[in-house]
């Protein structure tokens, strides 16, 4: 069994069609689903989703790119959110400074209230990080995130910034991009990552794996993913997926 630390089934891309979606997920050995709501519309739909579905679990938190919009209420309704049973962590938040919607001050003060209100509730922290790495880093030492910890979803630093993620408490998080054929260091990530700091995911309907690159991505594809990895590691399939099983129920405390 696998589990797909990082999905977005609560998307447009879905809406048609999420039944068979979790439905593939589960013939393919996919299960639980970790479902990210980042905006007031996502957070609702993760939400429904973790509250129709036993093996569907529930992770918020309000997206840097719209940082801009998010209001003293919605912050509200994400550390009230923290409460429910089927919560795991509060995320992704972080610093995205590829696009210009939201002012790089008004994401850092953002990232650093919601950092503030996973402490407050104890929830570990799933982190986006968009051409932002120092200021990313900076502001979880600053804040001491490594209190709560939580995962580098869809790592994409350097091999040399590991060990200070990892001395941060976080886990690692690998997704389609170590399936490219050239994508050299998400590859050597793979081969340095502690196993017992290793997670896969889809961030599905983005970033497919390759056979399927090109179309939307779905949890049942995050096989390809630990299959990759586990060829990197030179290591049984069946040992990668119980160890990256693990650690997801470890950090998300999954029953």
């Amino acid at each position: 069994m696998l589990i797909d630390t990082h999905t977005h089934i609560n998307a447009e891309q879905f809406k048609e069609d999420v039944d068979a979606t979790i439905e593939r997920a589960r013939e393919a050995g996919v299960s639980p689903l970790l479902v990210v709501g980042f905006d007031n519309e996502t957070i609702t739909r993760a939400l429904e989703l973790a509250e129709t579905y036993d093996d569907i679990y529930a992770i918020v938190g309000w997206h840097p790119v719209d940082a801009i919009d998010c209001t003293p209420a919605d912050l509200q309704r994400i550390e009230t959110l923290m409460e429910h049973p089927k919560m795991m962590a509060l995320g992704e938040i972080g610093l995205d400074y590829h696009w210009d919607k939201s002012p790089k001050d008004v994401q850092q003060r953002l990232f650093r209230q919601q950092i503030a209100i996973a402490k407050r509730t104890n929830m570990p922290i799933v982190i986006h990080n968009r051409e932002a790495t120092a200021d990313v880093l900076d502001i979880l030492e600053e804040e001491h995130a490594e209190v709560v910890g939580g995962v580098f979803h869809s790592y994409s630093m350097s091999v040399e910034l590991l060990e200070r993620c990892l001395r941060l408490n976080f886990y690692i998080s690998l997704g389609g991009p170590v399936t490219f054929k050239n994508a050299k260091v998400p590859k050597e990530v793979a081969k340095r990552v502690p196993l017992e700091r290793l997670l896969v995911e889809t961030d599905c309907p983005y970033l497919t794996p390759t056979p399927f690159r090109g179309k939307r991505n779905e949890p049942a594809y995050v096989t390809y993913v630990a299959e990759e990895i586990a060829l990197l590691r030179d290591m049984p399939f069946e040992d990668l997926a119980e160890a990256t099983t693990a650690n997801a129920k470890r950090l998300f405390r999954l029953p």
